[in-house]
């Protein structure tokens, strides 16, 4: 059962990336088409349903553009009765004014949060509430792209939130752009386990002149990066990185001791088997462009970060910076990839029995926490919380983070580790 909801995930990730052009949504008014007296009745009405999100719109610029509610929600429901008429918007809603802005968040990596969710195999394990729910994972990952289908089942199951993408930042109703640019409309989701990019940006250099920046302590001209400056320059929507997410790409590298480690790290994934070969979830991989699979991709990621950190450093000084990250990759990668293997022999040996519902006889990171022994632990702890922290660290310029949080921890894993192997094999 748990194999089939493993292959439902896999090739669920597919269908939803697949279809993420199957989209209806109600098309915006033009701002310069009068209110009509229905909406003013629609708030009338909801000043006493809902009285605070009155107040946000009627500060939105949206309502001063005499936008009013049927832009977004069409003009079937028109009493209590009859609110599930009220259309949920989709992206493609806030397309009708927007399309360029849609358009690249269509592009980036945030477009494709709810196929990578379903496409990951402890995702069928856990509670639905945690998911589809949103209470869990779902919660940030509802900002991704729907199929027809999915809203379709969603809005018939009366679920009104994750369905519209763009309020994930840009919160309802005040859909206010000074609220998207600040650092904290990313904290929901980017802190915590496997991502602590707020607290690592807040505690770094960077975040810190944010903060005095705010404070007054410093000029209003002073560099003060935020997350929508190095990851939004110019309010681009497409968001995304050149080492993406899990920080492993192709082509292999010259380096041979890091290509063999990469190779491990992949078998790990599960994006290679066993023996090297390609599996379908290196298809999910691809459709998802969660990673660069090729040098020219992800070079021209580097290169706009490049770019961007020149806007404050100069352009030798940040492209070292930069290759440090890279190089603090590899080294981690050593680690990480010692002990899979050590994982993998025993798995091999026959001292460790692996779980059912991995796919081959070889540690599965993606099955995250869903493992039977303290060993297996130690290793998902190792690849999702520690190498995590060491890569990211790099990357946001937070030493401690880099070091404490992520390096030492990763040491003290495979420490762990070796002392489970040595106790399983005695």
């Amino acid at each position: 059962m748990l194999r089939k909801k493993l292959l439902w995930g896999i090739g669920m990730g597919i269908v939803l990336i697949g279809a993420s052009a199957l989209w209806t949504g109600w098309g915006g008014l033009q701002p310069e088409q009068p209110p009509s007296e229905a909406s003013d009745l629609c708030m009338d009405c909801h000043k006493d349903v809902t009285p605070q999100l009155v107040k946000d719109f009627q500060q939105s610029k949206k309502y001063a553009m005499g936008i009013r509610c049927e832009a977004c929600h069409g003009g079937e429901h028109t009493s209590a009765e009859d609110f599930a008429k009220a259309q949920i918007p989709t992206p493609e809603t806030c397309g009708g004014c927007h399309p360029d802005r849609v358009e690249q968040f269509k592009a980036g990596k945030h477009a494709f949060a709810w196929a990578a969710m379903n496409a990951m195999p402890t995702t069928h394990m856990q509670p639905m509430e945690l998911m589809e729910g949103k209470k869990g994972c779902g919660g940030c990952h509802k900002i991704g792209l729907k199929t027809e289908e999915e809203i379709k089942a969603m809005r018939a199951a009366g679920e009104i939130h994750g369905l519209a993408s763009c309020d994930s930042c840009h919160t309802r109703h005040s859909f206010s752009v000074e609220e998207a640019r600040q650092p904290e409309a990313c904290a929901t989701c980017h802190m915590g386990f496997d991502h602590p990019h707020w607290e690592m940006w807040s505690t770094s250099k960077h975040g810190v002149r944010f903060a005095l920046k705010r404070q007054g302590v410093l000029s209003q001209d002073a560099a003060a990066p935020s997350c929508q400056t190095c990851h939004m320059p110019e309010g681009n929507h497409e968001v995304r990185t050149a080492w993406g997410f899990l920080a492993v790409r192709l082509p292999l590298p010259e380096d041979k001791e890091w290509a063999e480690d990469r190779v491990t790290i992949l078998k790990a994934l599960g994006v290679l088997d066993p023996q090297g070969n390609p599996t379908s979830r290196l298809d999910v991989v691809k459709a998802a462009d969660v990673a660069r699979l090729t040098q020219e991709s992800w070079q021209a990621e580097r290169d706009k970060m490049l770019n961007t950190c020149s806007q404050c450093h100069a352009k030798v000084f940040a492209q070292a910076e930069l290759e440090k990250g890279d190089r603090i990759i590899r080294e981690a990668d050593r680690l990480l990839a010692e002990g899979i293997r050590i994982v993998a022999k025993l798995y091999e040996d026959g001292l460790l029995k692996k779980p059912e519902h991995f796919p081959y006889n070889y540690p599965d990171l993606l099955a995250f926490y869903e493992v039977n022994h303290p060993i297996e632990q130690a290793l998902f702890k190792m690849f999702l919380e520690y190498r995590m922290r060491t890569f990211q660290g790099a990357f946001h310029a937070n030493p401690d983070y880099t070091f404490w949080y992520g390096w030492a921890e990763m040491k003290a894993a495979l420490t762990e580790i070796k002392t489970w192997d040595r106790e399983l094999r005695r």
